[in-house]
């Protein structure tokens, strides 16, 4: 049977205006996510790389070509529906935790559900189970400014892993920690695909990281090769 294709795009492009010059980003790139899959994308700063992480996860449209999430094109839908999907469907981590400072570690991990209308008590025992699983689970009650570097990253991760998305777009997940804390996160991303078998598209300077992925493409002047 053949993988289930999670995203695909085909032939995107995508300019800005910086007063009258017109800069194109991306060139006519196309990639396809399956399921389970784990690809690196790497290149220079200004390359492009967040934005074509954006134009996959649906927080930034293409100006040309056409980005199908689980079969629906991402231009077609209003804003509302394409937040509705982004939330069932995939979960995002960034460089920077953004963990919410007032909150606890379970009270951040539970917040997309609770976006979702989830129940608090289930939205709560389903961050626990999460938080347990990247090895948090004496760290609860903790705050962000109560956790390691590390532990903030594995509370992001399970807050992005706790909806079940069918993939993960990492942008520079191991960019802002030591290399042995970098390579127990993707330890920990690498079981969690396992287990889950949650595709992850992993934006990163990080060529030791990216050779681990079972696809790497590099990004240059807004080209995508493999």
């Amino acid at each position: 049977m053949a993988e289930k294709i999670i995203i695909s795009c085909k032939n995107i492009s995508k300019s800005f205006s910086d007063g009258k010059l017109n800069v194109e980003v991306l060139k006519g790139v196309n990639l396809s996510v399956k399921a389970g899959e784990k690809l690196a994308i790497v290149g220079s700063s200004g390359s492009g790389k967040s934005t074509l992480l954006h134009i996959l996860g649906g927080l930034d449209l293409p100006s040309k070509g056409e980005v199908n999430i689980l079969g629906n094109n991402i231009a077609a839908l209003s804003d509302a529906d394409r937040g509705i999907l982004r939330n069932r469907s995939i979960g995002f981590i960034y460089q920077f935790h953004h963990l919410l400072p007032e909150f606890t570690a379970l009270e951040n991990v539970a917040m997309p559900l609770l976006i979702r209308g989830v129940d608090v008590k289930i939205a709560q025992e389903n961050a626990e189970i999460m938080l347990d699983k990247v090895g948090l689970k004496e760290r609860i009650n903790h705050k962000p400014g109560q956790l390691s570097g590390g532990e903030r990253q594995r509370a992001a991760i399970a807050r992005a892993l706790v909806t079940r998305p069918k993939v993960i777009m990492a942008d520079e997940p191991t960019g802002n920690l030591d290399q042995r804390t970098a390579l127990k996160v993707f330890e920990l991303m690498q079981e969690l695909n396992n287990e889950l078998k949650t595709a992850f598209v992993i934006v990163t300077h990080d060529l030791i990281l990216a050779r681990k992925m079972d696809k790497t493409y590099q990004l240059m002047e807004g080209v995508l090769t493999h």
